[in-house]
């Protein structure tokens, strides 16, 4: 019995996992500029929300960018070469 697999349970190509790794990234990192656009603009303990915000959004948007979006599909990797020898009477 033969192994079938469908193109669509493959994961996505590694140039496509970059560009949405990017684009998770650079919304991260523009809402981390809004933060501190922020921090000149309000005023008493409501500082903290965006002050706390661009301290932690490069760290997030790190994990986030480094992380890979594989959707818990393995691809099946070929194994070593083997000869077949066929058998036959003797």
């Amino acid at each position: 019995m033969s192994k079938h697999h469908a193109i669509t349970r493959l994961p996505s190509s590694p140039t496509d996992d970059r560009r949405l790794r990017m684009i998770k990234y650079c919304v991260a990192m523009g809402a981390r500029m809004i933060c501190i656009f922020a921090c000149f603009f309000v005023t008493g303990w409501w500082l903290l929300v965006p002050a706390i915000g661009a301290v932690v959004l490069p760290y997030v948007a790190v994990v986030i960018a480094t992380t890979s979006v594989r959707s818990g599909v393995s691809v099946e990797r070929p194994s070593a070469i083997q000869v077949y020898r066929p058998e036959g009477p003797r």
